[in-house]
């Protein structure tokens, strides 16, 4: 894209979390193993779900495709990254930088909305159960998890037209380990106004609606919990939200720390250390969140390490 002194941008350089070359060997491995632990916990995640015949049910439906979220939105960041910690040229193309600020922005948004998806099927389980199957059918949890695909490539894709839509000029150093709107934002020389008003009117209504379903959802499974009258039906009953709370806590907390405020220098300094949670950390922590304390998974592995591996029914 030309800027204003008909340069043409062919690539920028990323500034990454240090220019420490001690320190960025240690972080090295560190991400290098946080990134393995990642793949291998989502992929055996998808793999149990898909081939164990006690895990057919919509919310193990829903979490395998939340794990192939997490692995695409680790590997849209972690490797370069890598690289970078290696490379003494920290740059990223053009289209590279264009590829991973779409990827990243549709794979946010995409899991805003299965975790609404999943809030959804935990209501339904809880509130009416004698009618679960019927409401949580086959096509409709298809419908619950194309449509958070779409509506996040969607948005991810206009958005990211609006950013690189600007002219750059001068620094084209993004002050982050990764292409993101906000530093990128910073090193526009035409006027942002109308790319900062759509990034906040997107990031805000796919923020606020996504929540306020998950909210609304665990209000009404709040209110059928209280009405069982046994102690253990209630904690049974609870339990089986324990994990997805933990997500959606750990995910839409450092989203909000990160996204809704204006870009600056001093905020993105501190959305670069927010950054390493949902980028790198959460990814790694939901398989474990899932199945650490989950008796369902866990006769799962069991079966698996026999070798008792069963078809899938249907969803």
């Amino acid at each position: 894209m030309s800027s204003r002194n008909h340069t043409i941008v062919t690539e920028f350089i990323l500034l990454g979390l240090t220019d420490d070359p001690v320190l960025e060997k240690i972080l090295f491995g560190v991400f290098l193993v946080i990134y393995l632990i990642t793949l291998a916990g989502n992929l055996f995640m998808i793999v149990l779900i898909r081939t164990s015949s006690h895990l057919q049910t919509p919310m193990y439906f829903f979490l395998s495709h939340l794990s192939f979220v997490d692995i695409c939105y680790s590997s849209n960041v972690t490797p370069n990254m890598l690289y970078n910690f290696l490379s003494d040229q920290k740059t990223i193309s053009y289209a590279g930088c264009f590829l991973q600020c779409l990827l990243f922005i549709a794979l946010v948004i995409t899991e805003f909305y299965i975790l609404a998806s999943m809030a959804l099927d935990r209501y339904v389980a809880i509130c009416s159960p004698l009618h679960y199957s019927t409401r949580m059918s086959k096509d409709v949890c298809i419908s619950l998890v194309l449509v958070p695909y779409a509506f996040g490539f969607l948005n991810g894709l206009s958005q990211t037209l609006l950013t690189f839509h600007l002219s750059f000029c001068g620094s084209l150093e993004i002050n982050h380990f990764y292409c993101a709107d906000p530093p990128l934002l910073m090193l526009a020389c035409s006027d942002t106004y109308v790319k900062k008003m759509a990034m906040f009117v997107v990031a805000g209504f796919t923020f606020s609606s996504s929540l306020f379903i998950i909210l609304l959802s665990y209000l009404f499974i709040t209110a059928a919990i209280l009405r069982i009258h046994s102690a253990d039906g209630r904690q049974k009953a609870f339990s089986t939200c324990g994990s997805h709370l933990t997500t959606v806590t750990i995910f839409y907390g450092t989203l909000f720390c990160m996204y809704l405020r204006p870009p600056s220098e001093k905020s993105v300094e501190q959305s670069k250390i927010i950054a390493v949670f949902y980028t790198c950390l959460s990814p790694m922590l939901n398989p474990l969140i899932y199945s650490l304390r989950n008796t369902h998974v866990i006769h799962a592995m069991q079966q698996m390490r026999k070798g008792n591996v069963f078809p899938k029914k249907a969803v």
